[in-house]
């Protein structure tokens, strides 16, 4: 594969916002760190971040990431409306890319009417101007991205603030080393003749087979949901996922009557050494179950120190595996014309 390849299948230009993801973070970094957001938090007992799509993963990824030191409650919503328990003493935060995601939007509303704490990020849209209207501070990010390309700007200026408003303590560290490693990555990764590059690779294995990623439900979760995003909206191909130790309860007994099937997909292991160690054994053991139904067993491991940069490592692998998947698909990895032919049949209705 040549960049000439590369460029034929990517006119848009996906190639370069997943090679310069490291400077996305440093900005998004940056705009958190400057962000206009005055909030008494005293009293919060709950965070509530809205939003769908590329706009909810950072979120997820927030979430997982914070998961032993968040010191209340944080979910992710995914709906029109809020669960009950949102009332005064919440923290809405309200993700739209576009700013113009209608549940989102109805999400937003929602909030404002429980009298909830809002914080908005988009890039300008209808969350803007309710925002606004409502007098409630509002982080700009920069327009021109596919939403899933934007992760940068959708984690961490929320990180950030964050920190800022006092719900954790400062990752100035993790964040430093998380860049350096994205860099050094990006390197090796946006070059598809690198021998080192393990993403191209695997990419080539996924070809033509279906894949099945597993993880750990830890601080992975989240990042087990993005590999599989990636693949199904930038290859336009469908992958699914389990994590452990759930996936061992359940999903593990359905590896053995669709023999011809499971020798077509390809498995998947995300790892990272902060698992705990029961779940490392379990994964361990589940490697060599599903082996003896399919031939196509790969494992990529985490890297770096901190649990940011692990987690990010995992991710950025995982973009570029989607990506060269894409043009080995001859797919276009930006447009997703099936999700713009649902909201233009929504909008009819």
């Amino acid at each position: 594969m040549t960049l000439e390849d590369i460029k034929r299948s990517d006119p848009s230009g996906m190639y370069e916002w997943i090679r310069d993801f490291h400077r996305q973070v440093e900005d998004g970094v940056k705009i958190g760190k400057t962000a206009k957001v005055k909030l008494n938090v005293r009293g919060i007992s709950n965070v509530v971040l809205t939003g769908l799509g590329g706009s909810a993963i950072g979120g997820d990824l927030l979430r997982s990431y914070l998961a032993d030191e968040f010191p209340v409650p944080f979910i992710i919503n995914r709906h029109y409306s809020l669960a009950d328990f949102v009332d005064k003493n919440s923290l809405v935060v309200v993700s739209s890319y576009s700013g113009n995601t209608e549940e989102t939007i109805a999400a937003h509303r929602d909030a404002t009417k429980r009298k909830a704490k809002v914080i908005c990020i988009s890039t300008g849209g209808e969350t803007e101007k309710l925002a606004g209207r409502y007098k409630q501070p509002w982080v700009q990010i920069p327009a021109g991205y596919s939403p899933r390309a934007a992760l940068g700007y959708s984690f961490f200026p929320l990180l950030m603030i964050f920190s800022r408003l006092g719900f954790v303590k400062s990752k100035e560290k993790d964040v430093r080393e998380t860049i350096g490693l994205l860099q050094s990555k990006s390197m090796v990764f946006s070059d598809p003749d690198s021998s080192d590059n393990n993403a191209f690779r695997l990419a080539q294995q996924l070809k033509g087979r279906l894949p099945i990623i597993y993880s750990a439900n830890e601080h992975l979760d989240a990042v087990n949901i993005r590999w599989r995003g990636q693949i199904a909206e930038n290859a336009k191909q469908l992958g699914f996922g389990h994590v452990l130790p759930e996936m061992n309860h359940n999903e593990l007994v359905g590896w053995k009557v669709l023999g011809d099937l499971m020798k077509q997909m390809h498995v998947v292991f995300l790892r990272d050494k902060g698992t705990h160690k029961r779940v490392a054994v379990r994964e361990n053991i589940t490697k060599g179950i599903v082996s003896q139904y399919t031939p196509n067993v790969s494992e990529v491991w985490s890297e770096g120190t901190t649990l940011l940069a692990r987690m990010f490592s995992l991710i950025h692998f995982g973009d570029w595996v989607s990506f060269y998947l894409a043009v080995l698909n001859n797919e276009d990895p930006t447009p997703v014309k099936v999700i713009d032919f649902l909201k233009s049949e929504l909008a009819k209705v």
